[in-house]
């Protein structure tokens, strides 16, 4: 920037003058400033390449931001904070924006001032918005957070610093291999090398929209190592229901970018008025729990069986049940820790399920589920299937990759948890007098039917993509009448 020594000002760009300074960041310093030529008040980010970019990395990057800055110019919707005009000088770069109130969401959330759902879910569909109008023009914002979230006193809502998007349709500018963005809100997959897409942008949202809900974040911890870790490995539980704005969190957070929520789904979820309200997440009434309304795609499916995982009373608590040894400590219940079944799994082979649902067998690690031990389930038997469920919804999605046995697992729990809590197992005094458990394929088992679901013929169909759950008595006793209802 010059000086300007008539009016004791600097000038940048030949036509701003910056009065004074709002803010500053890891990517740079944003200036207030006046536009001499139309009398009109703006904002200058003079943008920062983070250190230790070698010199030729820092020329490509610095191509990159121009180019970025020059494309996110022409996005025009109320949410996204309007670019004006980009410039270099003196080896910096510049983004001239519209100048908007400096209170960012960072400012009016925090601990004791979580924002109501009905708030949050409003701030999600005007950032979708915003966000839908990027992607469309092929850019993607790679630094989504509270802090470049700006609220206005009269309700208005404005994502900022497009200034570092990424452009998706410009194979010039490749990545230099540096990792820009906040650890906190990075999605996982970017963090193992991919690069940033929309569906990384999502999940940045899906982490901003949680601080909105809960008043903390999510993922960050004391170091940056610890914060990635965190994002790679853990799953944040949500203090209570929020209704369906909790439920968009978790599809929004799903480790897989393949089965995350799109903002199409995610405005479909929002905009089914029986799902608005906390409470309303799962019925008892509905024998098919995972059809959840207006959301047709199978991905919804998987996320909500997450979702409950999470958000069913928290074992061990004060007043809840009793987590059993080894179990999902998220999920409420007599649980017992989840099994696997296939190749290399607890039990192979498992042939139990809807069509044969009781046997004789105390379903541990190392039995063996055949025929021979199937059983009447009106006669003794001592473990039953009451649910199973294809986790995306149909046969027709078995072209899906394993999702992880961790994320596989939660699904599970959080399906057989449902049913359980429901009068789907009508049982006397049933917390105290059974147990239930979930049992998932094994990677091995998955990937089989996946392979051999696509040749046309159902008849050599190998290994399997259902969930099973079941039930058994407290005390090892069998049970003398089916527990499920029909």
């Amino acid at each position: 920037m010059q000086e300007r020594k008539d009016a004791g000002m600097r000038l940048a760009g030949g036509r701003y003058e910056v009065t004074g300074e709002l803010g500053r960041g890891g990517m740079g310093v944003v200036w207030r400033a006046r536009d001499a030529r139309i009398n009109r008040d703006v904002a200058i980010k003079q943008l920062h390449v983070p250190e230790g970019v070698p010199e030729a990395e820092r020329r490509v990057l610095d191509e990159r931001l121009m180019r970025e800055v020059q494309v996110a110019g022409r996005l025009s919707d109320p949410g996204v904070v309007t670019v004006h005009d980009v410039f270099a000088e003196n080896g910096a770069t510049f983004i001239v924006m519209e100048l908007v109130d400096p209170v960012t969401l960072s400012d009016v959330v925090g601990p004791q001032r979580p924002m109501p759902p009905a708030q949050v879910a409003d701030l999600a569909l005007r950032l979708l918005s915003a966000l839908e109008a990027a992607h469309a023009a092929g850019i993607v914002h790679r630094d989504v957070k509270p802090s470049n979230i700006m609220i206005s006193g009269s309700g208005g809502v404005k994502l900022a610093d497009f200034g570092i998007a990424q452009t998706v349709d410009d194979p010039r500018l490749t990545t230099t291999g540096a990792l820009i963005g906040s650890p906190a809100f990075m999605a996982p997959e970017r963090i193992q090398g991919a690069d940033a897409t929309p569906a990384s942008d999502l999940w940045s949202l899906g982490a901003t929209l949680f601080f909105a809900l809960e008043g903390w974040l999510p993922f960050d911890r004391q170091t940056t190592a610890a914060t990635l870790h965190a994002v790679l490995n853990e799953t944040p539980r949500m203090s209570r229901d929020h209704g369906a704005v909790g439920e968009l969190v978790a599809g929004l957070l799903t480790t897989d970018p393949r089965a995350r929520l799109t903002s199409i789904q995610a405005r479909a979820l929002l905009s089914d008025p029986h799902r608005a309200e906390p409470g309303r997440a799962a019925t008892s009434g509905s024998r098919r729990w995972w059809l959840v309304g207006a959301v047709p795609a199978a991905v919804l499916l998987f996320v909500a069986g997450l979702l409950l995982g999470r958000n069913l009373p928290v074992a061990g608590d004060p007043g809840g049940p009793q987590a059993a040894p080894g179990a999902n400590p998220l999920v409420a219940g007599p649980q017992q820790p989840t099994l696997t079944y296939g190749p290399g799994g607890d039990v192979e082979p498992f042939d139990l399920g809807e069509d044969n649902p009781c046997a004789d067998t105390a379903l541990e690690p190392g039995d063996r589920v055949a025929q021979d031990r199937f059983r009447p389930c009106d006669s003794a038997h001592d473990v039953e299937i009451y649910a199973s469920g294809d986790v995306f919804g149909g046969r027709s999605t078995s072209d899906v990759s394993y999702p992880g046995q961790r994320e596989l697992a939660r699904f599970a729990e959080g399906m057989c948890g449902a049913h359980f809590a429901t009068d789907k197992i009508d049982h006397p005094d049933k917390e105290r007098t059974l147990r239930y458990g979930a049992v998932i394929p094994t990677a091995q088992a998955w990937e089989a039917k996946r392979r051999t679901s696509l040749d046309g013929d159902s008849a050599n169909d190998e290994g399997s993509q259902i969930v099973h759950c079941y039930v058994r008595s407290a005390d090892g006793t069998p049970l003398t009448t089916p527990v499920a209802a029909d």
